[in-house]
């Protein structure tokens, strides 16, 4: 399992990838201050700055992808059917991160979970099963997810 990032081959068909698009930058306007969450504040009636989503998602732009959530395995974890989740290819570090993996042929999202020689994918919904990583498994990360887009 040492070498996990290059084993595999994905079918372009497999992921419903949304194509990111970095020639143009989209700077919306930044509100300078704080949204009071508890009990309301007067507000402040002007744009501080602005704000470009690239980079405050966005480390590693070209090993970076969008990836549409079908499912509702890691509801706990706050990703929910249909969510978008943006995705690190760079970040080799993977304990205890939610990761996009391949295992056995099969897509998942789920936490990876290492522990001394055990390592399984774990879902973040009672509803579903922990899952062994066996030492014969065909496994590779695909990617650790870094942030996530849904509506409210």
């Amino acid at each position: 399992m040492q070498n996990i990032r290059n084993r595999y081959r994905m079918k372009s068909d497999i992921l419903e990838v949304i194509k990111l698009d970095f020639s143009d930058s989209h700077k919306i306007p930044f509100l300078g201050s704080h949204i009071n969450a508890g009990f309301p504040s007067p507000a402040s009636d002007y744009i501080d700055d602005v704000l470009d989503l690239n980079e405050l998602l966005i480390s590693h732009p070209t090993a970076t992808y969008f990836v549409r959530v079908s499912g509702d395995s890691m509801i706990n974890a706050g990703i929910f059917d249909k969510d978008i989740l943006i995705v690190d290819r760079s970040i080799t570090s993977y304990k205890n991160k939610i990761i996009i993996a391949i295992l056995d042929g099969e897509l998942t999202i789920k936490r990876l979970k290492i522990e001394q020689s055990s390592w399984s994918l774990e879902p973040a919904n009672k509803k579903y099963p922990t899952i062994p990583i066996e030492k014969d498994s065909d496994f590779i990360v695909w990617g650790v997810v870094t942030n996530v887009i849904h509506k409210v």
